[in-house]
């Protein structure tokens, strides 16, 4: 009598949908092409660009570093308890997540109109221009991403994830995830790379 075990074949799936990857690819090309201009810019004017970020609070991108990060572990331990049949748990950490993301779209606008008052708005400079044009254009990400969570939230609450049930949880998270690893490049290219 043999008592070999056969390995058994897990079958592994893409998380979340198909279509959620292609949009995230494409935002992530977007991305890439702005912080290729700033690059390029940095390169042709690089007393500018270090001058201007000497005008930027590193701490505060550091604040905000920390609480996009946070949203994202929480978002990552809420899809944990739905896989595990915990919804109500899931929503917890969901609206945790939302918590700091908050937090991070507070400190911005601190930041940004904190930079109007002091003068450096779009049209100050190259460095300013795109300074505003790809942070913003990621504080726009950011505030739909907290619509996401919100609304993840709220469907877990009511128990419509559950571990047989939980691509659109994944998408959802998965466009976090993008936000967050947009910001953690952004965050060095523009407040502390000359």
């Amino acid at each position: 009598m043999s008592t070999s075990v056969e390995p058994v074949a897990v079958a592994r799936r893409l998380p979340g949908d198909l279509a959620m990857w292609f949009f995230i690819l494409a935002e992530l090309s977007v991305f890439a092409l702005l912080i290729l201009a700033f690059t390029v810019a940095q390169a042709l004017h690089p007393q500018m660009f270090s001058e201007g970020r000497q005008l930027l609070d590193r701490s505060t991108g550091l604040a905000m570093t920390l609480s996009l990060l946070t949203a994202g572990l929480l978002a990552a331990l809420a899809q944990e308890q739905v896989r595990q049949d915990r919804p109500r748990r899931g929503a917890v950490s969901l609206w945790l997540a939302l918590l700091f993301a908050s937090g991070y779209v507070g400190i911005k606008l601190t930041e940004y109109a904190h930079l109007s008052a002091s003068g450096l708005g779009l049209e100050r400079n190259t460095f300013f221009t795109l300074y505003w044009i790809l942070t913003a254009f990621h504080f726009l990400h950011v505030l739909l991403g907290m619509v996401i969570l919100g609304w993840l939230a709220e469907r877990c609450r009511r128990r419509r994830h559950d571990s047989q049930r939980c691509s659109g949880l994944e998408s959802g998270v998965l466009y976090w995830h993008m936000v967050d690893l947009v910001w953690v490049v952004l965050f060095p290219v523009v407040y502390v790379l000359d």
